[in-house]
C-alpha cells in the first residue's frame, strides 16, 4: 500500500489528468481494492450539463466522477455493508470542496439506484479498476 499522500495513475492516464493524494490509493487491479472512502450521487438537476470530458450528463447511464482516473476508465464499486457492486465509467471529476476529503467518487443517479444508496446518499465503498462493463 503506498502512503495517503502519493496518488497513483493507470499507465494509460490521459496527459492532462493530474496526480492529487487521497486515502488508501494503491496500483489499479481487478483483483485487489484500488481506494476505499465514501460515495454519493447526482441526479437528474444535473441532467444535460456537460461533464468534465465534454459529455452531457445522463443520470440514466452508469457514470461516475473522480478526482484522478482517466476519462474512460471503468471501476467496480461495492458498497461495503451489503456487498452490493456496480460498474461504472469515469466521465467526471469529483468529488470536490469538502466532501472531497472523504468521498471518493461520486455515482450517476443510475448507479446509486442500483446501490440502494439514493435515500442514504453517502455510503462507505470499495473501488476496483475493471477491464469493462
Amino acid at each position: 500500500m503506498r502512503p495517503p499522500h502519493e496518488a497513483v495513475l493507470a499507465t494509460h492516464a490521459n496527459a492532462n489528468d493530474s496526480a492529487v493524494g487521497a486515502a488508501r490509493t494503491e496500483t489499479p487491479s481487478e483483483s485487489r481494492v484500488y481506494q476505499t472512502g465514501e460515495a454519493s450521487w447526482y441526479g437528474s438537476k444535473l441532467a444535460g450539463h456537460k461533464t468534465a470530458n465534454g459529455e452531457r450528463f445522463d443520470p440514466k447511464q452508469y457514470t461516475a466522477a473522480h478526482p484522478r482516473l482517466p476519462f474512460g476508465t471503468w471501476v467496480e464499486v461495492r458498497r461495503i455493508d451489503t456487498g452490493r457492486t456496480v460498474r461504472v465509467r469515469v466521465n467526471d471529476r469529483g468529488p470536490n470542496g469538502r466532501a472531497a476529503r472523504t468521498r471518493v467518487i461520486d455515482l450517476s443517479q443510475r448507479a446509486a439506484e442500483d446501490l440502494d444508496i439514493v435515500r442514504l446518499g453517502v455510503v462507505a465503498v470499495e473501488l476496483r479498476v475493471v477491464d469493462g462493463p
